[in-house]
């Protein structure tokens, strides 16, 4: 999956409102991508609360990674701000498409998932994350989530599917999208080679 980690105007610090926007859009892609990934595999999501429950997990665990990110490059304050502007921004776009699909108030969807993104925090500050990313318990969280959101055929197996595949992708992606929207370096034009006509 491609995904556009560069500012159209580069050169300057962006604020954490800017910030959080891009990523939360990013966020979203990632975790749709990570659904997909894991119904081509052969585990049953049905659409519907179950589709939703797995976007969720997901996405919860992506600010996570992102808040774990920020954490080395940017102060506590401008960390606070970026971590609640992106789970608002995410959770927006949950509630949106969650009630336009499945019914119910955009508000009180979005305050269930800030609910739960709170809650889920709780379980992921016992784990580390340092420069290598997420610890083998960080990502094992991800997947003892999933497990209750899966059928019970499926929910042995979404451990390792998460821990194996889809979570190393996303925390790699996200990564790589954090390190280029926080680089304020302007990039070196690209040099393109001269077309030279055949003797």
């Amino acid at each position: 999956m491609r995904i556009k980690s560069r500012w159209f105007k580069e050169g300057r610090n962006h604020t954490p409102e800017e910030l959080a926007g891009s990523v939360a859009f990013v966020i979203w892609r990632i975790a749709d991508n990570a659904l997909k990934n894991t119904r081509k595999a052969n585990f049953g999501i049905a659409v519907g609360a179950q589709y939703f429950a797995f976007l969720a997990e997901f996405l919860i665990f992506l600010i996570q990674v992102a808040d774990r990110i920020v954490f080395r490059r940017l102060s506590a304050e401008d960390r606070t701000g970026f971590t609640g502007i992106l789970a608002n921004r995410v959770a927006e776009t949950y509630a949106e498409n969650r009630s336009r699909l499945l019914g119910g108030s955009p508000e009180e969807t979005k305050q269930r998932f800030i609910d739960q993104v709170n809650q889920r925090a709780d379980g992921y500050a016992d784990f580390d994350y340092d420069e290598d990313g997420p610890a083998f318990n960080f990502t094992r969280y991800l997947g003892y989530c999933m497990n209750q959101v899966m059928d019970e055929q499926d929910s042995r197996w979404v451990v390792d599917q998460m821990m194996s595949i889809e979570a190393p992708e996303a925390v790699g992606m996200i990564d790589k999208t954090l390190r280029n929207l926080l680089d304020t370096e302007p990039r070196q034009p690209r040099r393109h080679a001269a077309a030279t006509g055949g003797d």
